[in-house]
């Protein structure tokens, strides 16, 4: 199969900054509106623009499918919210919350005839304990440690990068963190009910989903409900989708290609393909309810959908 790179050209963030500041204005609004005042400073005092916003920061959820242009959005955002804004903002992924190498260990020799938790990748394969403790201490604005992932660690099949080389956050001699952007091909997932598990395993049309056993599936849909504690927090999300799901096999040859080409080494297209069919599964069971809306009925218009086609570019804006 014949691959080229394309460049990813970024027609997405001039569509998201318009729709995050509207929602973060919204935010403060809301926030002014239900906390206690902060008393004016002394006249000999020296304002402080942060007097009037809320400790917690406002958090942004991302979800974009593999090689879509994720990581160039993202950039694109961080850069223009704190040059232009003026907003301390923080970038952190769900890769960076993998199960250290031991633990991945253990889950995969817990369940030897399960696919889908041989390796990270599929929800159940993250620490959510650890994510946990991370959105509390970030919500309360409290100093809190990003963790870190080498997913080249063991010859590519990562490990946990030691605390002590953690960065800190909110630390005392460090601005406080005003918008978090969290990103992951899979943040947002919300599990099924059991009955649509099913269904959508005995869909004929299913590219991966009947290579595994239904159970296997189930477990997988049932270690999600956990990741509810952060997807919780959001106070607006961000969903590139595309029109056909399955150009994502196209856009990772796209890349491992050019990898091939600038390092001479990397994975073959059969590799290609064997990689994205261990995500592939969570797409096909958890990505409608994403297109229909992820976020609580007390939140409208805090959702952005961009559709976008074969060549990444954007086709259609959906708020709901």
């Amino acid at each position: 199969m014949a691959t080229t790179a394309v460049d990813i050209i970024d027609d997405k963030s001039p569509i998201c900054i318009p729709f995050i500041l509207s929602r973060y204005h919204a935010y403060l609004s809301a926030s002014a509106s239900t906390s206690t005042s902060i008393p004016a400073p002394a006249p000999t005092s020296t304002p402080n623009p942060n007097n009037n916003r809320p400790k917690r920061p406002f958090i942004i959820g991302l979800n974009g499918v593999q090689g879509a242009g994720k990581t160039t959005l993202v950039r694109a955002l961080a850069r223009q919210l704190r040059e232009t804004e003026g907003l301390e903002t923080l970038v952190c992924s769900i890769d960076d919350f993998y199960l250290r190498r031991e633990d991945q260990q253990a889950l995969a020799e817990s369940h030897p005839d399960n696919l889908l938790v041989q390796v990270r990748g599929e929800p159940g394969t993250h620490d959510i304990p650890l994510a946990h403790t991370f959105f509390t201490s970030l919500c309360a604005g409290l100093p809190a440690q990003i963790p870190q992932y080498d997913k080249a660690a063991y010859s590519g099949l990562g490990d946990r990068v030691p605390s002590s080389q953690w960065t800190t956050i909110n630390g005392p001699d460090q601005p406080p963190v005003e918008v978090v952007i969290f990103e992951g091909w899979c943040v947002g997932f919300r599990s099924l009910d059991e009955g649509e598990v099913v269904r959508k395993w005995e869909d004929a049309n299913s590219r991966t989903l009947r290579q595994h056993p239904l159970e296997h599936l189930l477990f997988v849909n049932e270690k999600l409900r956990a990741y509810d504690v952060i997807t919780d927090t959001f106070d607006a999300f961000i969903h590139i989708d595309a029109e056909n799901t399955e150009w994502v096999y196209d856009w990772r040859l796209e890349q491992e290609a050019m990898l091939r080409r600038e390092r001479g080494t990397g994975m073959t297209d059969e590799q290609v393909v064997k990689f994205v069919d261990a995500y592939y599964p969570a797409y096909e069971l958890f990505s409608d309810m994403l297109r229909n809306g992820l976020m609580p009925s007390n939140k409208p218009g805090c959702q952005l959908r961009l559709i976008v086609g074969k060549d990444r570019r954007v086709k259609q804006t959906v708020i709901i």
